[in-house]
């Protein structure tokens, strides 16, 4: 079975190509400026309860309900938007300060507390010396390029394309779409590669798509199937 060319791959972000470190190490350094401190108990069951709040970056939250299901779905369209909704679902963990939901908002921004998956680097220079351009597409409201750079990966990326930048969140056609005329090639000659439903998306503009479950931090993640799929020793 001949496989069907591959010119370009188009990866999300979270889950796919880094991930979003451990929640206690999250919670920890939002809580130390402020001077609050848990023990291990306290600190197992903050960080259960923002899980299924809605912790940034992590899996979706449960439960929603009124306005915070809008406010959800289109969260990713602005950075209002995106702090407002997720500063509200953290709300709902019963926090010890008030201030928290805002203090762990902000620290999902800083570059470290992203972990490149152990695997993304690799596949990602052998994408590149091989001419498959690369672009990343996430649905996000903040730009994810200081994040590239601080890992290092940033050589390996023809492309960035942000929901918010283009006021389209997968699995709207329109963002895949963006993507490829950034990287000067057919849809049907690209490889969406992700972690969600949304993901997936892709067929739509009759795009190929590998969906692959999140992995914990730094764990190797499978994404040697994309070398695989195009056609790459």
């Amino acid at each position: 079975m001949s496989l069907r060319p591959i010119d370009a791959v188009l990866f999300d972000f979270s889950g796919t190509l880094l991930a979003v470190e451990p929640p206690a190490d999250w919670l920890r350094r939002a809580a130390d400026p402020l001077g609050l401190a848990f023990t291990d108990t306290e600190s197992s069951a903050l960080v259960e309860r923002l899980l299924w709040a809605g912790r940034p970056g992590g899996p979706a939250p449960s439960d929603l309900t009124g306005a915070l299901v809008e406010a959800y779905a289109s969260r990713d369209l602005s950075f209002e938007q995106h702090r407002d909704a997720y500063t509200a679902l953290m709300a709902r963990a019963d926090l010890p300060d008030p201030r928290l939901a805002s203090a762990l908002y902000d620290a999902m921004f800083p570059p470290e507390a992203w972990v490149p998956y152990a695997d993304t680097a690799p596949v990602l220079a052998a994408l590149s010396s091989h001419d498959v351009r690369v672009a990343v597409v996430s649905n996000i409201a903040h730009d994810l390029r200081p994040t590239f750079d601080h890992h290092g990966l940033t050589q390996f990326i023809d492309a960035f394309v942000f929901s918010y930048e283009v006021d389209a969140m997968k699995p709207s056609p329109k963002i895949f779409r963006v993507a490829c005329e950034e990287l000067g090639v057919e849809p049907e000659r690209a490889l969406m590669v992700g972690d969600t439903t949304a993901d997936a998306g892709a067929v739509e503009v009759e795009m190929p798509a590998l969906v692959l479950p999140a992995s914990p931090p730094g764990a190797v993640h499978g994404l040697a199937a994309v070398l695989a799929l195009a056609g790459i020793a």
